[in-house]
Order: structure tokens, then C-alpha cells, then sequence
């Protein structure tokens, strides 16, 4: 059924099909919107911060403490994770920085890319980064990474296929 009708601002409205049905006014009266042709405030100032005058650094993300990883031993099992590429997690502690030592070339040759969980300074960084030479070490938080995965310990090595030390 087609129907024609006049609304407020005296255009006309064509409705193509009336299939019944419950009043949308109800909804549009609880949005409590100005009546049509009220002129709209502006916003309200908003202070832009200035950009800072010298890029960040990878220093400036410096503590990244993961609140739920520490070192420790990790027991082997399997994942299905296919297509994701080979990572690692080390902190900056005894036990990673041995096992970053033993399996460096093994790291490199799966081409696996590196997070550094635990790291209090740029130096603690750098130290890491000198045992694996050719890898790409990151600081970043590992807590997302521990729950998704159900990990509590590092250094580990996941792969598509398992998670390992």
C-alpha cells in the first residue's frame, strides 16, 4: 500500500510499503534531540598536546615488566597454530641469556622473531640483542601472549606446530 503524507517542514514524505508494525518515535524521543532547524553549539574547546619535539626511542618503553611470565622451565606440548611465524620469548635474566646463547642459530635459521619480556634498561637490551646477532629482539609485554597460550614461564620458543624451550 502507497500513501502520500506531509511532514513538519512541509515535504513530502512517499511511503513505498506499510507493513505494519510498532513506532519508531518512541526511540527517537528518548535521544531528547533539539527540535529541527535549532541551531546546533559548537564543540567545546579541546587542548591538542604538542608533538613531542624528538621522535620516541625504543628507551622511552623501557621497563616492560610481563606481570605473569618469570624464568623458568617450561614442559613441551603441541598447538595448532598454522601460519604463524616462529617467536621466542627471553628476558633479561641468566636463564634466557644461556639459552639465547645455545639457540641463536637455530632462532635464526627458523627466521623467528623475538620478544624480550622482561627488560629493565636500554643496556639490558643491548646485552640481549649481542648474544642473538641477527635476530630482531622487540620490548614488549608478554601477559596477552602468556594467557592466550597458558604460559607462565620464559624462555620459549612457539611455533605453529609446538611450544617448546
Amino acid at each position: 500500500m502507497a500513501s502520500l503524507t506531509v511532514s513538519a517542514d512541509n515535504t513530502q514524505l512517499i511511503i513505498v510499503e506499510d507493513r505494519g508494525g510498532v513506532s519508531a518515535l518512541p526511540y527517537y524521543q528518548a535521544l531528547d534531540l533539539p527540535p529541527m532547524g535549532t541551531p546546533i553549539a559548537p564543540p567545546a574547546h579541546i587542548e591538542v598536546p604538542e608533538a613531542p619535539s624528538q621522535p620516541f626511542s625504543e628507551a622511552d618503553m623501557l621497563p616492560v615488566k610481563s606481570a605473569l611470565l618469570s624464568p623458568g622451565s617450561v614442559e613441551r606440548r603441541s598447538i595448532q597454530a598454522p601460519g604463524l611465524q616462529p617467536l621466542f620469548l627471553v628476558g633479561d635474566d641468566e636463564l634466557s641469556q644461556a639459552w639465547l646463547r645455545e639457540r641463536a642459530a637455530s632462532l635464526l635459521t627458523l627466521n623467528a622473531v623475538g620478544l624480550v619480556v622482561n627488560v629493565d634498561t636500554a643496556e639490558g637490551l643491548a646485552r640481549l640483542r649481542e648474544l642473538a646477532p641477527g635476530l630482531t629482539l622487540s620490548p614488549v609485554s608478554g601477559d596477552d601472549l602468556a594467557q592466550r597460550l597458558e604460559l607462565r614461564h620464559y624462555p620459549v620458543l612457539i611455533t605453529p606446530t609446538g611450544i617448546e624451550q
